[in-house]
């Protein structure tokens, strides 16, 4: 049997190569993994809850994390290695010309020590897949398939969205990189403005100047002649007005940092006005007890029962958080611990697009369907939080490595 070996290199390319066809697949394949891992039983899937152990954690000397996520698939059984850096607190930066608005940091204001930190927290590992033999299948660097799997997740909810104009970005980093990259494959004529915030100027250059000067991304940056980019730091002046307006106006917030700390106040969203607009907020950056991205009070909005008695129109809500693994997020997920929510407010992904899929069939064929969970998926407030799955690595990951063997790309090592 070969082994593939793919480096960060090789897995970029594959990714930056991928068409909108090639992503709607490994989303649908992803889907049908995360379905099985939320329905499935060890007498049905290999992919079930049963046989996905949790992540182990081991602290570093030097303030850093190391995670080993193991997980299987019916074909395969993998495990992911990665190293991850201190967090920093929180997260934002600017930018301004033709297309691109450049904010620039002109104030004094002093920051937290943990929001100026120039220290990378991206992960860092590999990937090792087994066949279902138990024999070597590939081995891969793991530090763009980590971005991309969790933006491929985030995007099952984001493609079924009625409206996707406005879009504000936190981090500036790979997963805001795959976030915004995956949300113009998948609906680049729609899209107006992105917004991205992040904790300095000069962090957020480099992805702007991918955007801008990329050949992999000159198709999508003309997508559409409405589509404008602007960038933000929280050192401008005008950086809690603009904050505020970047929050509210959004149709969709993708939050991407290793936040300690909420990256706004709750009453941007929980507020009447506030609330007047629906949202699909996907809150992946933070994966410990102690990290918040969102406040906590927009978690407990979010899952509050509506008594119908208020006087003002506010858009409409599932009453439970979607997350990627309820016994992981109740674990690690910094908003739903601190919210204090139980198992019976949370989703899983996997559980709910199999479900919309199904309610979906039924309209088509005249039934009456899940109308009220179609309206909330397409047009009202939905929160997704994820902290990782092993499973998310070993489905893209074999993907990968199909396309990677097709398309002649890496190294094979034949008789391994």
């Amino acid at each position: 049997m070969p082994l593939t070996v793919l480096t960060d290199g090789d897995v970029r390319s594959l990714l930056l190569s991928l068409t909108r066809d090639d992503v709607l697949t490994l989303q649908n394949n992803l889907a049908e993994a995360l379905h099985d891992y939320s329905t499935g039983t060890q007498e049905t899937t290999a992919c079930c809850s049963a046989n996905q152990p949790q992540r182990l954690s081991i602290p570093g000397s030097r303030g850093q994390t190391t995670l080993f996520m193991p997980a299987s698939t019916s074909t395969s059984t993998g495990m992911k290695i990665v190293s991850l850096a201190s967090a920093p607190a929180s997260s934002s930066s600017p930018s301004n010309n033709s297309s691109t608005t450049l904010v620039s940091t002109t104030s004094n204001t002093s920051a937290d020590p943990s929001t100026t930190s120039s220290q990378s927290t991206t992960p860092r590992g590999s990937l090792t897949l087994l066949d279902k033999s138990g024999t070597p299948l590939a081995f891969m660097n793991a530090e763009e398939l980590t971005a991309f799997r969790t933006a491929l997740a985030a995007s099952a909810i984001f493609s079924r969205r009625a409206r996707v104009h406005s879009i504000t970005v936190f981090g500036a980093g790979k997963q805001a990189y795959w976030h915004i990259r995956l949300a113009l494959l998948l609906r680049g004529e729609e899209i107006h403005h992105i917004n991205i915030i992040n904790r300095t100027f000069e962090g957020a250059q480099p992805l702007m100047q991918e955007i801008y000067k990329s050949e992999e991304w000159a198709h999508l940056r003309t997508a559409n002649g409405k589509l404008r980019f602007s960038v933000m730091s929280r050192e401008y002046v005008e950086y809690g007005r603009l904050l505020k307006e970047h929050v509210r106006e959004a149709d969709v917030l993708f939050m991407c940092t290793p936040s300690t700390a909420p990256l706004f106040p709750a009453e941007f969203l929980t507020s009447n006005e506030g609330r007047k607009k629906g949202r699909y907020i996907s809150a992946i950056g933070s994966y410990k007890s102690h990290m918040v991205e969102l406040h906590p009070d927009v978690i407990r909005q979010a899952v509050a029962p509506d008594h119908k008695h208020h006087h003002h129109r506010h858009a409409e809500k599932g009453g439970v958080i979607v997350v990627d693994s309820i016994e992981a997020c109740l674990k690690d997920a910094g908003e739903i611990i601190q919210a204090g929510l139980g198992a019976d407010q949370l989703v899983e992904l996997g559980e709910l697009i199999m479900v919309k899929k199904a309610a979906m069939k039924e309209i088509e064929m005249g039934g009456v369907g899940e109308k009220g969970l179609k309206r909330w998926l397409e047009g009202g407030n939905v929160v997704y939080k994820s902290v990782g799955l092993g499973l998310m690595d070993i489905c893209v990951g074999e993907d990968l490595v199909m396309l990677a063997r097709e398309r002649g790309v890496g190294i094979t090592i034949e008789d391994f």
